[in-house]
């Protein structure tokens, strides 16, 4: 009886494997690693945001409405419960990028206006930023590169026959992707070279 199920055994596994179940395993695990990474680099973002904030402030006059713009949008950011999860709920994806967006305009917008002021710019804390900022921008292009690749290899195995019938099975279903709307946004992402001198002023 023993020597049985240990065929029976056998069998289900090589079946498993010849229907993809192992390969969606591989892949979903790829895709909430990229996931992740994605994650993390849209949180130093974020983090990077309350310094960048302060040291605005510290300008005389500076535009408060461009200030509180990107703080409304970071705190809009960091309702959204970012879980491994969201990437199987495609309204909550759409729902987090939509905000990332916003994020990443607001921040773009202040950056601009900054220009304006080289006593500003002119600091050791500003150029830092910058420095941060630069690296935390080319980060995030990278994540979200390698999750738009992870996901594309997980959706394609949902879909393509035989291992389209294991994801029935099972449960499997396509991944929630970034759009190409937001893909171009990220093609110039927010500027942040503040070495050009500040317009002349009538």
């Amino acid at each position: 009886m023993r020597k049985l199920w240990l065929i029976l055994a056998a069998l289900a596994a090589l079946t498993l494997s010849g229907c993809g179940y192992n390969e969606f395993q591989r892949l979903d695990e790829q895709v909430n690693a990229s996931w992740s990474e994605v994650l993390n680099n849209y949180q130093r973002r974020a983090d990077l945001i309350p310094n960048l904030v302060a040291t605005v402030q510290g300008a005389a006059d500076f535009e408060k409405s461009t200030l509180v713009e990107l703080t409304n949008a970071r705190a809009a950011v960091g309702q959204i419960r970012a879980t491994p999860e969201l990437v199987n709920d495609p309204e909550a994806f759409k729902r987090f990028e939509a905000a990332q967006a916003r994020l990443g305009g607001a921040l773009s917008r202040l950056l601009a206006v900054s220009e304006h002021y080289p006593q500003l710019t002119a600091t050791r804390q500003f150029g830092e930023l910058q420095a941060q900022l630069e690296g935390t921008e080319n980060r995030i292009t990278v994540a979200r590169g390698r999750y738009i690749k992870a996901v594309q290899q997980y959706n394609v195995l949902v879909r393509e026959f035989p291992t389209n019938l294991t994801a029935k099975m099972f449960g499997y279903r396509t991944k929630a992707n970034f759009t190409v709307e937001n893909e171009k946004a990220l093609a110039a992402p927010p500027k942040v070279d503040f070495s050009r001198p500040a317009p002349a002023k009538n």
